[in-house]
This record gives C-alpha cells, sequence and structure tokens, in this order.
C-alpha cells in the first residue's frame, strides 16, 4: 500500500530531462509518459497520487493546449491526484491558468531538483492526510441528528444539510415515503442558529382543506362557529424557530396563494383578523410528488415553487444507499431488543442477506416496522428470515457474499463491455482498463472470453 502511495508519475517529452527526473527523483517508485496517450494509461494502470508535467506536449510542443488538455483529463480521471505543472521561465500566465483548473503547484524550467522533491514530498503527504480523512467519515455516521448511514450519497446530503443550517434559506426535501425527510428537516434545525427555539411540523396531506387554512394561519374568537377563543396556527406558533411543510405537493390552490403571500412579504393574517403579523420563520418543506410535473399540470404554483426550492435536497430510497439498509437494521434490532427486555436478540446471517436481497419499496420506514415486528416474533436469540416474512429465506443469496465471485462478475462485465467499445482492439481494451495485453489475454482466458475474429 506503502509503495503505491509514493508513485510519481513523470509526463515530459525531453527524453533527456525525463531521464535525469528519474534520477533525481530515485526516492519515489517513478513512471514515465511523453505524450499525453501514454499518460492517461498509466494514470489508469497505476493511479499514482502525484504528477509532474509539462505543458508542451506532443505532437506541438510549443502549443500547451495538449498539456491543459491532458490536465482536464487527469483530474476527471482522478480528481484527488496532486499535479505539479513544469512551465517555461516566462510563462506564469499558463501557470495561474493551470493553477485555477485544478493543479497542486507549479514549477518553472530549469528547476532546482531539491526544491521540487521538497514540493512533490508535500504534495504526496497531502494526498495521504486527505485520504485519511475520507476513509475516517465513510467509517462514521452522518452528523445529522437522528440520521445513521455510511452511503456515499447520503454522506454528501449529510454535508449540504450542515453548510445550508445556518443559512438564511428555504429548504426543499425531495424523496420517497419512508426516505427519512423529516429527520433530514429536524436535523437542519438542530444545526442551525434556531435550535433553541421550536421545530414545528405539519402534514398538508393529513388535514382536510377546510381546516388546513385555520391550522395554518390560526383563528379571531367569532371567525367561524365553534372558534370561541384566538387560537394561533403552526406559522405563528414557530415564530424564531422553523416551521416543517410536510407533503407540500398536496397544499390546496387557495392556500398557495396564501403560503406565499406570507414567503414574500413574512407577515400572515390570522382568520376572521384584520392585523398584519410580522413571524420570523426558517421554513422547511418536503415531498414525494414531483413538484415539476404538478406545475406543468397545472396543480403546483411555479411561482411558489422557487419561493420554496431555493435549496433542493433530493434524497435517495433506501434500495439506493448502499449498506445502509443493513446498517439500519441493526440498529433497529438493538433498539427494539432494548425496549422489549431481548438484549442478547441478534440478526442471522440468512436474515441479513434477505434484507439486502429486499428492494425496500417502504423504504426506512418500512424496514423499522419490520424490524420491530421480527424482535417481537422472533422465538431465540437470533432474528431469522422468516422473522422478518419478506416472502423468502434469503439463503440463496449468501452465494453473493463471496469476492471472488463478485469480482469475477465485475471483470467478466467490464472486460465484455470496453472489448464491445473497441470492437475487439486488444491493445486499445487493455490500456482503457488499466492492465498490460498479455494480463488481458490471461483475464479473458480465465473468464473463459475468446477474441472474436
Amino acid at each position: 500500500m506503502a509503495e503505491k502511495q509514493r508513485t510519481l508519475l513523470i509526463v515530459e517529452d525531453d527524453l533527456a530531462l525525463q531521464k535525469q527526473m528519474r534520477w533525481a527523483f530515485d526516492g519515489f517508485d517513478t513512471l514515465v509518459a511523453d505524450d499525453r496517450e501514454s499518460a492517461i494509461t498509466q494514470m489508469r494502470r497505476f493511479e499514482p497520487p502525484v504528477v509532474t508535467m509539462d505543458l508542451g506536449l506532443p505532437p506541438a510542443p510549443d502549443d500547451v493546449s495538449e498539456g491543459f488538455a491532458l490536465l482536464g483529463e487527469v483530474l476527471a480521471l482522478a480528481p484527488d491526484t496532486k499535479i505539479i505543472v513544469l512551465t517555461g521561465q516566462h510563462d506564469r500566465e499558463n501557470a495561474v491558468r493551470a493553477v485555477g483548473m485544478g493543479a497542486y503547484d507549479f514549477f518553472s524550467k530549469p528547476f532546482e531538483p531539491e526544491l521540487l522533491t521538497l514540493t512533490i514530498e508535500r504534495a504526496f503527504r497531502l494526498y495521504d492526510l486527505q485520504a485519511e480523512n475520507r476513509k475516517l467519515q465513510q467509517t462514521h455516521a452522518g452528523s445529522v441528528a437522528g440520521l445513521l448511514t455510511r452511503d456515499s450519497g447520503m454522506l454528501k446530503i449529510c454535508r449540504t444539510i450542515e453548510r445550508v443550517a445556518s443559512a438564511s434559506v428555504t429548504v426543499a426535501l425531495f424523496g420517497d415515503s419512508g426516505t427519512g425527510k423529516e429527520v433530514l428537516a429536524r436535523g437542519l434545525h438542530v444545526l442551525s442558529p434556531r435550535a433553541t427555539e421550536r421545530f414545528v411540523a405539519i402534514n398538508c396531506a393529513a388535514i382536510p382543506e377546510n381546516l388546513l387554512e385555520s391550522e395554518l394561519f390560526g383563528y379571531e374568537k367569532g371567525a367561524f362557529t365553534g372558534a370561541v377563543r384566538q387560537t394561533l396556527g403552526k406559522i405563528e406558533t414557530a415564530h424564531k424557530g422553523t416551521l416543517f411543510l410536510d407533503e407540500i405537493g398536496d397544499l390546496p390552490m387557495p392556500l398557495q396563494a396564501k403560503l406565499l403571500r406570507f414567503l414574500q412579504e413574512r407577515v400572515i393574517e390570522r382568520l376572521g383578523g384584520r392585523q398584519e403579523i410580522p413571524v420570523d420563520v426558517r421554513v422547511v418543506c418536503a415531498t414525494h410528488r414531483d413538484l415539476r410535473a404538478q406545475i406543468q399540470a397545472g396543480l403546483f404554483r411555479e411561482d411558489l415553487y422557487y419561493r420554496l426550492a431555493e435549496i433542493v435536497v433530493t434524497i435517495p430510497p433506501l434500495r439506493d444507499r448502499d449498506g445502509d439498509a443493513v446498517l439500519l437494521a441493526h440498529h433497529f434490532v438493538q433498539r427494539f431488543a432494548q425496549e422489549n427486555g431481548r438484549g442478547t436478540l441478534q440478526l442471522g446471517e440468512d436474515a441479513i442477506a434477505a434484507i439486502e436481497a429486499h428492494s425496500w419499496p417502504g423504504n426506512v420506514r418500512e424496514l423499522e416496522n419490520c424490524l420491530k415486528r421480527a424482535v417481537i416474533m422472533a422465538d431465540g436469540n437470533r432474528i431469522t428470515a422468516d422473522d422478518l416474512g419478506l416472502g423468502g429465506s434469503g439463503e440463496e443469496e449468501l452465494e453473493h457474499l463471496n469476492l471472488r465471485q463478485v469480482r469475477e462478475v465485475a471483470e467478466r462485465q467490464a472486460v465484455v463491455k470496453v472489448l464491445a467499445r473497441t470492437n475487439g482492439n486488444i491493445a486499445r481494451a487493455a490500456e482503457i482498463l488499466g492492465v498490460s495485453r498479455p494480463s488481458l489475454y490471461d483475464l479473458m482466458s480465465r473468464l473463459g472470453l475468446k477474441k472474436e475474429g
């Protein structure tokens, strides 16, 4: 592992200088390339953390366009790679442009090998630190309160929630039912400067249309039959705090206009009242509906959409979160076992396989209910696939836990796809896959793939 982290790629078309650099940087495992194509091949095959490159590359060394094209390709292929650009003595403009594109640093030719070595060492240290930081992030759950995840997509959402928590913007959470929209909304509130104030939630789909207006805006005494006293609405109750409008896609059209006015003016009028009441509140909304489709169908106001969706967060379904179903399942078993006095209860291997195989159309809510029932129904100290009641034992999925089989399936898919794309050109396929031609032939033989023609 350490050897791979010390791999340095030198991209230089001057073969004499290339040789000198290999000698000067003999403390690293050096690779060389003299043009854009060979550099990309080396990147795919060895994934070097640090690259030094001359911007002037063949076919026109005096034209830096080839060098900038390579810089862009390397950063697209491996964004974390540290690239040190080597330029002519009076070419500071291109050097600055390269740094602006994402290069780590630049040196003018001729350079002092000792100084460049120090810069390369710093680049390796920075790469290692960033890799360790990413590793730590992956091994910890998201920092949003109440959210448990190791999926990279959900961790990215956590970072988004952290960034927007302190900003005065309206946040829209889009996702299927049961994906955790309210958990994220509460987490946003906890991370915000309003955390000490109230978090008020209202489900716009759960309250009849004729009652929803009074629930949102409140009413004065005598506003309608049965209004025996003044009552504050949810918006006013959330003053200084956060208002969570769940299932905003089900809000009736007349109330959409009234909500829009509140978002624009930040004042409300209670039913039966004439006084404008200023309200300071952070609004977070959520829906499982496609609001853009609703706009096209004339069911949702476009101007309200843009007021609500200043920041949009789209939450993936549970089936698309790598490893989260089992992670959450263990958490739910621990929680419900403790609540029901069954502290030693655990998930069996067949139950884990069944959880991984299930598509969870009801998302986290379905998983939670399933595990709650299983904890109650399990006979021994181990929950089985039968206790889950998912329609299969899951034992047939255990074979997919074999890493050799998983690797062979992935390798076969990659080789077949690349061979098809290159029309059977072994040399080109080997370059794309990052292996030598003999290695590709061996791999094809092992996988039972024959070269066409």
